[in-house]
C-alpha cells in the first residue's frame, strides 16, 4: 500500500473516536481533498462516492496514478462500507 504515490489507502470509524471519518458522508463528486505529510502535500479531486460489502478491497488495488481512497464503517449496516476515491489534480 502507498504512502504518498499510487492508491493511498486510509480508513477509519465513522463516530465517537479520536481520529475517524464522521464527515466523510458529506462529501460529493467533486469536492477536494488535500492531503498532507512529511513527504509534501497533495490535491485531489473525489471521483468515486459508493457503498461497498465489508470484503470488497477492489478499491484499495494499486494504481498508476495518485489516488486517495478513503474507507470507513456506515452506521447501522455493519457488512457495508463506505468509499470515497480522489484522483491527484
Amino acid at each position: 500500500m502507498a504512502i504518498f504515490n499510487g492508491n493511498v489507502g486510509l480508513s477509519a470509524h465513522n463516530r465517537d473516536y479520536k481520529i475517524d471519518f464522521r464527515q466523510l458522508k458529506n462529501v460529493n463528486i467533486g469536492d477536494k481533498v488535500t492531503y498532507k505529510t512529511n513527504l509534501g502535500t497533495r490535491t485531489y479531486k473525489i471521483t468515486v462516492k459508493t457503498e461497498i460489502d465489508e470484503t470488497d478491497f477492489s478499491y484499495l488495488e494499486n494504481t498508476e496514478d495518485n489516488k486517495i481512497t478513503m474507507i470507513t464503517c456506515i452506521e447501522d449496516k455493519p457488512t457495508k462500507r463506505l468509499v470515497v476515491q480522489a484522483t491527484q489534480i
